[in-house]
């Protein structure tokens, strides 16, 4: 009888608490003792074993479901072993026969009853459904694939994969699928205010992360170890900010031309602000009024500001940005704003790879009616625009309806009557810098906008249009 690992048993941990809180298992992670506990070897792979059943679930209990008499009859902490074990011999290179033995003994730590029956169904699924998932990818690299395949490949629901397909393209959905379950890279951006670039980056080194420097982005490393992170202190300090690439090149693309007050309508934890108000290569930093209705984000964010040593750029202001147009508004976001920055809450399918939950939580109508408060909020900030000012509207989903349409059905608007699409790479950031500009025009949409694709080894999803006031 084989002893189950370390890192399994961390994994399952990590599943059964996040099924029963309903949580964030990335959250979950940072703060899991037993995790911090292992080595780094094992705690790489109870993160990668709990992200990816996590990230599959739908598609792991339909394969479990398949060889089961009586779904419905499964204990939930066995269903999330037997998950674990899934995504490992579907999805990672662990021999068959081991992860089907750690797989078992896992059962059999939460109920030992059950081990036969996770012997069976794990025999079947290897014997069965990993083939049937390594064709699928081989079919998804050689471009000749459909939503059966990506769905297969990533876990994604077939809804959701096939909504990609159908909005993007076939490369695209390629991109984002086969990038669904691999671990996503880690970029950082450095706090001008707190230190140089060249400052961190010997920081870094030291540390062992082994940064490179995104040339096309100034005070932007990519990491190669990330283990000691949060254990260095910077990001608590606020010495630099963990951003995406594709997030720091909409920072850039908001960006004003000159010193200037940017109202930020969704502030969040206020990483965008860090990024607009210190970034490394601004002559002058950007001065922010930033917006979010959500008042725990605005008490982090200010405590953020307060470390990071930006509270005479950055403001936070707890307001409900459908209300911007209103009559009545507090005198600091009256405006108007030669360039407002409308950060929308959106589905998060750019950034899956990080979120894990989204996928199987997410539906249609979801979509929906997140792409309804979309174009309410960009009603209301352009309202705050000046004359001859910049409306930029970002979101982190790669979904049409919340992104193209959005601005389209805003352009149809009273409101949106008097703005016109300005082409991304006419941002005052891709003016000066030729590097940027050639980043941006790689990941520009035919209408102008800034779309980047989810890929292996690369970014997230994120997509960026500028609209002008006459």
């Amino acid at each position: 009888m084989a002893k189950v690992s370390p890192a399994r048993r961390a994994a399952l941990a990590l599943v059964s608490r996040r099924r029963r809180s309903d949580g964030r298992i990335r959250d979950m992670a940072r703060e899991d003792k037993t995790l911090s506990a292992l080595s780094p070897v094992d705690r790489a792979l109870a993160f990668r074993l709990a992200m990816g059943a996590t990230a599959a679930a739908a598609q792991l209990d339909e394969l479990i479901d398949e060889r089961l008499k009586r779904p419905s009859s499964l204990e939930p902490r066995v269903r999330d072993a037997l998950q674990i074990a899934t995504f490992e011999l579907c999805h990672l290179d662990t021999p068959s026969g081991v992860a089907v033995s750690q797989g078992v003994e896992l059962v059999r730590g939460v109920s030992p009853r059950a081990a036969g029956l996770a012997n069976a169904v794990l025999r079947r699924i290897a014997a069965e459904a990993c083939g049937q998932v390594h064709d699928a990818r081989e079919r998804l690299a050689a471009g000749d694939c459909d939503v059966a395949d990506l769905s297969l490949v990533s876990g994604l629901p077939s809804w959701l994969a096939g909504r990609v397909l159908a909005d993007r393209g076939a490369a695209f959905a390629s991109s984002l699928c086969g990038a669904q379950l691999e671990p996503p890279p880690v970029y950082v951006a450095t706090n001008g205010r707190l230190c140089s670039a060249s400052d961190l980056e010997a920081r870094l080194q030291t540390a062992g992360m082994e940064p490179e420097r995104m040339e096309a982005i100034s005070g932007c490393f990519l990491l190669g170890r990330s283990a000691g992170l949060s254990a260095s202190g910077m990001v608590e300090r606020v010495e630099l900010v963990v951003a995406d690439v594709a997030a720091q090149v909409v920072c850039r693309l908001a960006a004003p031309a000159v010193p200037d007050e940017l109202l930020e309508i969704g502030q969040g934890r206020a990483t965008k602000s860090v990024l607009l108000a210190a970034g490394i290569d601004a002559v002058h930093p950007t001065r922010i009024i930033g917006v979010e209705s959500v008042p725990y984000k605005v008490r982090i964010a200010q405590k953020r500001m307060d470390a990071a040593q930006l509270v005479d750029l950055v403001q936070c202001v707890e307001f409900d940005g459908t209300r911007l147009a209103d009559s009545n508004l507090p005198p600091e976001l009256a405006g108007p704003f030669d360039t407002v920055l409308l950060d929308a809450p959106c589905s998060g399918t750019g950034t899956m790879r990080r979120h894990p939950e989204i996928a199987s939580s997410l539906g249609p109508s979801d979509v929906h009616s997140l792409a309804a408060l979309q174009l309410s909020l960009l009603r209301a900030a352009s309202t705050r625009v000046a004359a001859g000012g910049t409306l930029v509207y970002a979101t982190c989903s790669v979904l049409r309806e919340e992104d193209e349409d959005v601005v389209r059905a805003f352009l149809k608007t009273p409101e949106g009557a008097g703005f016109h699409i300005c082409d991304v790479l006419d941002a005052p950031g891709c003016k000066s810098s030729e590097r940027l500009a050639t980043l941006v025009s790689s990941q520009r949409t035919e209408d102008g906008f800034f779309l980047s694709v989810p890929a292996t080894g690369g970014g997230d999803g994120h997509f960026c249009a500028r609209l002008v006031r006459e």
